[in-house]
């Protein structure tokens, strides 16, 4: 492989910064000093979402990574008493997991608290502080660990989607390094965990253009047949759409062609229906999508037994995505004559068939 191993840093930087749906300032910051360092123009829209550029080329075909940078957390709406918030959970965890004492951190100033009881049905709960906090809560997290290690697995608090945010900042990050003649954004947003928020108004705004291929970059949670450590997942679609056929077959060419080089990358090829991803939300504003991940586990930290745990993949399968990504950027151009080998392979199929059937 030709690619810098720039994930795993990348990764440890996004995953120690605290974030939730409306609350990715700390995550915004740790990207912006990423493209930074690595000479990546970065912009920002709106709405907050950050799109970072490579553009060593007028005429290559244009071509979208997206990965969000919220995970599921609580925002605070107001005090109760000195010690006491009130606070509102926002994301998809199931209500089992909501156990009184769970340990939180408060932002700004990673203050330690507790979960305490519930307040009403939509998820809002009681959340105590040893001493009053010295600077109001906006949000709270998991008091988790927020990044590690453990043999091949790169675990913390938020996997979900920081893993896809590293890897597009790292693929672009290799195309940059290589002046490779692409035409490609990294598409960084907000507040996905309640409702693909940024992603829908970025896709609303029109500032990218409808001839812009986009691919989904996520975490999933694992399910049959998926394995993980088995490769980056060609993602066929999700719990609510079926992506482009073509695009979605010129990354299968790519990874085929790629292991075939490097025989220690692989990949695999699934329909992945735990939930649904950036790719739909695109998809139903009129572009043409695809969509990458890695196998997640304890998805959304919700652990055995009902106990709020680390999320977790592999560093290989995570690696693999941008091996595959920077491949596949570099040829992007030849998307419709790699797509198109299912329809030779047919053609001939049909000319051997024709002389035997006809006889």
């Amino acid at each position: 492989m030709t690619t810098t191993s720039l994930l795993l840093p990348f990764a440890e930087r996004l995953m120690n910064a605290p974030a939730a749906a409306y609350h990715e300032q700390a995550v915004m910051s740790e990207v912006e000093s990423i493209c930074q360092q690595q000479g990546l123009t970065c912009d920002t829209d709106a709405f907050g979402n950050r799109i970072v550029t490579v553009n060593h080329s007028s005429r290559a075909p244009k071509l979208a990574l997206v990965a969000h940078m919220d995970h599921p957390g609580f925002e605070a709406v107001g005090p109760l008493t000195e010690t006491t918030w009130e606070a509102r959970f926002l994301g998809g965890v199931g209500e089992a997991y909501f156990q009184t004492g769970i340990p939180l951190l408060a932002y700004p100033g990673g203050y330690p608290a507790v979960l305490g009881k519930r307040l009403a049905d939509d998820l809002r709960f009681e959340i105590h502080f040893e001493e009053a906090p010295a600077a109001p809560p906006r949000f709270l997290v998991w008091n988790l660990l927020t990044h590690g290690r453990k043999d091949d697995r790169i675990e913390g608090r938020a996997c979900d989607d920081l893993i896809g945010v590293a890897a597009i900042l790292a693929t672009l990050a290799e195309l940059n390094r290589l002046k490779a003649p692409v035409s490609i954004r990294g598409l960084i947003t907000r507040a996905e965990e309640v409702g693909f928020q940024g992603t829908l108004l970025l896709a609303e705004s029109g500032v990218i253009g409808p001839d812009t291929a986009i691919v989904s970059l996520e975490t999933s949670r694992e399910l049959p047949p998926v394995q993980m450590g088995n490769g980056t997942i060609i993602r066929v679609g999700d719990r609510s759409s079926i992506f482009d056929s073509r695009l979605t077959r010129f990354l299968t060419e790519v990874a085929a062609d790629l292991q075939t080089r490097h025989p220690e990358f692989r990949y695999q090829r699934a329909l992945m229906g735990g939930g649904t991803c950036e790719a739909t939300a695109f998809q139903e504003f009129g572009y043409r999508c695809a969509a990458l991940c890695v196998a997640l586990g304890n998805y959304h930290n919700c652990g055995p037994e009902s106990r709020i745990a680390a999320e977790y993949v592999s560093a290989a399968d995570a690696q693999g995505m941008v091996d595959l990504l920077v491949e596949a950027a570099q040829r992007f151009p030849e998307c419709d004559a790699l797509a198109g080998r299912l329809n030779a392979r047919l053609v001939k199929l049909a000319r051997e068939a024709r002389v035997r059937l006809n006889g």
